[in-house]
């Protein structure tokens, strides 16, 4: 934490603040090791402090050394100015895309000599590149996830309802470790795996239909996060077809992709390859997402994305195609940019 404090210190200095407030949970969370609920860090060149209400002041003592801890009561107008009260603060960043307009208005109606400046990244990019330790906690989730995806899957039988198959690979999780999970488990069968979202129903799984799986577990606070496409029984030729073009457009951009690219050209690498073989307005989605503390961060990997993909990065590769009344088929693996290049980190099988 020591070490997240100095970079964090630079990035105000750099950004010409003289404080940040941060709210945001895995902000928060990242930068003091605090895993309550409720709470917000107060960070200067020579402060670092934890604010948290009377019900989680033992645990921020615990979890958090590195910080002086302050009590909150009530409204964040009431204690805001006495949090904030160093006579040398005169501008404070705060997560911009976290705090809501009534907070923001309460603060400044009552704040004294002080001038509160939205930021956005400050932190989240910091935590886009992963450390040894982190890295190594998304190893034991993907594993988790990894096998409990290959366990369920082979117990998969037609009549089976997408729930029951969604609370299976939730249970084989938890009972290996999973700590709360990240995210809804998707199972979608048939037509609705043409939803890209779609939320496991009573809808019985059929033979020959598309099944798409989108699952993650969570060790430490770190996610992963797998998504695989099956089919029980004989492929049709429609989806042999559609399965070829979407892996071949996963594996293409997992080959050539390189540290120092931009999202959106990382994006273009497999959307080519799906807009060439006739599917192009069927992907409607990106590439992928940064992965960590949160299921989606920073680095985003779609059209619009200009974030520069830097060794250290964690992020999905997860091309999909969508046909309205079909299905669809969506393959996603978690990689990680080590000395210029993407290795993979998910090893569950796909079809051959």
């Amino acid at each position: 934490m020591i070490e997240r404090l100095k970079r964090i210190r630079q990035r105000i200095a750099e950004n010409g603040l003289d404080a940040i407030f941060v709210s945001q949970a895995e902000n928060r969370r990242y930068l003091s090791g605090f895993t309550g609920s409720s709470g917000y860090l107060f960070i200067t060149q020579s402060d670092a402090i934890l604010a948290t209400d009377f019900r989680y002041i033992e645990q921020a003592e615990g979890q958090a050394p590195d910080f002086k801890i302050f009590q909150t009561q009530g409204a964040i107008s009431k204690w805001f100015n006495e949090l904030t009260s160093s006579s040398n603060i005169k501008t404070i960043g705060f997560d911009a895309n976290d705090t809501s307009f009534a907070t923001y208005r309460s603060v400044t109606a009552n704040i004294q000599g002080k001038e509160l400046i939205p930021t956005e990244g400050l932190v989240e990019s910091l935590r886009a590149v992963k450390d040894d330790d982190e890295l190594a906690l998304m190893i034991k989730a993907i594993k988790v996830c990894d096998a409990a995806f290959e366990k369920v899957a082979r117990e998969i039988r037609a009549g089976m309802t997408e729930a029951e198959v969604a609370w299976e690979l939730e249970k084989t999780m938890r009972e290996n470790g999973s700590g709360v999970l990240p995210f809804n488990i998707i199972v979608a069968s048939g037509p609705n795996a043409a939803k890209p979202h779609h939320q496991p129903t009573d809808h019985p799984i059929a033979a020959a239909e598309p099944v798409i799986i989108d699952m993650g577990a969570s060790i430490g606070g770190y996610t992963s996060d797998l998504s695989r496409t099956v089919c029980l029984g004989k492929q049709d030729e429609k989806f042999g077809k559609i399965y070829d073009l979407v892996l071949g457009a996963q594996l293409t951009a997992i080959a050539t992709l390189e540290s120092g690219m931009i999202g959106d050209t990382a994006d273009s690498l497999a959307r080519t390859v799906i807009e060439q073989g006739g599917y192009g307005e069927s992907f409607g989605h990106g590439l992928g997402h940064g992965i960590g503390l949160a299921t989606h961060e920073a680095p985003r990997v779609g059209k619009e994305s200009k974030d520069i993909l830097t060794d250290g990065m964690v992020f999905t590769i997860e091309p999909g195609i969508y046909i309205s009344g079909w299905g669809g088929v969506r393959i996603e693996d978690i990689v990680v940019l080590k000395e210029g290049r993407a290795t993979v980190l998910t090893k569950a099988k796909k079809i051959e």
